[in-house]
């Protein structure tokens, strides 16, 4: 993929839920930056869509049946990005599922434990098979998509909440423990981005979402997609642990 600010070059990167939405921009940020990239989703159309994508584009990407709630699944992406490109620099831990809205004391213990083991297990499982990959290549970084929901509340999204604000004090821990082994974790945190799911939406509460953001609009999986490669850029090594909004000033009111 040829660009003119190729700050990427020679990484070698893995994005989870890939094959949509956030995902797909993040891993096409990540190509288009240089980077070649082995993206993982449950859903095979949509990752081998991804990387059709950036293989159009003049990128290399490679697509890997990944379930992140499976720490064997887990074990087999990080083992792909080592196969295919011989090392791991960057690890995109990025999938995510949310609940519908429902009353906290209503909550089931099957839905509660979905959630978990997505957005909670998933991040986990992923960083624990990560960290040695990015050891053993001295150094490299793990970017995990939080939520602006891993700072502030929302009601009827008690699972989800809780998730996304385990995930940030994952990226944390992560910076305390191998900083000197030169790995870095990074937690962003997207607003209401538009992936499709708000189309589903009534236009009362859609007009509410939006201007929720004192910016007056969701934001485009674009502006997501090209912060997180700028954020995995080589020369972002003084920042680490950090919690990165990117919300249209949600987080600001």
């Amino acid at each position: 993929m040829t660009s003119t600010n190729n700050f990427l070059a020679g990484k070698a990167a893995l994005v989870t839920g890939g094959g949509a939405g956030l995902g797909r921009s993040i891993a096409l940020h990540y190509a288009k930056a240089g980077a070649k990239v082995v993206v993982a989703d449950l859903d095979d159309e949509g990752g081998a869509e991804t990387v059709r994508q950036i293989s159009d584009a003049g990128g290399e990407a490679l697509f890997q049946h990944t379930d992140v709630s499976s720490d064997s699944d887990a074990r087999a992406l990080v083992a792909k990005v080592q196969s295919a490109y011989g090392k791991l620099d960057i690890a995109c831990n990025n999938a995510g599922v949310a609940p519908p809205a429902t009353p906290m004391a209503d909550i089931d213990d099957k839905l509660w434990r979905r959630i978990m083991s997505i957005n909670l297990d998933g991040v986990f499982y992923g960083i624990r098979a990560q960290i040695p990959a990015l050891i053993d290549n001295g150094g490299g970084l793990i970017v995990n998509i939080a939520s602006i929901l891993g700072q502030v509340g929302f009601p009827g999204m008690a699972p989800y909440v809780a998730t996304k604000h385990a995930v940030v004090g994952l990226t944390k821990q992560v910076a305390v423990d191998y900083a000197d082994k030169g790995v870095r974790a990074i937690a962003v945190g997207p607003a209401f981005i538009k992936t499709g799911m708000e189309d589903n939406l009534d236009p009362k509460s859609r007009e509410a979402l939006e201007s929720a953001h004192p910016i007056g609009r969701m934001g485009e999986p674009e502006e997501v997609g090209s912060v997180v490669a700028m954020v995995s850029a080589p020369n972002w090594t003084f920042v680490n642990g950090a919690y990165l909004p990117i919300d249209g000033g949600y987080l600001s009111r």
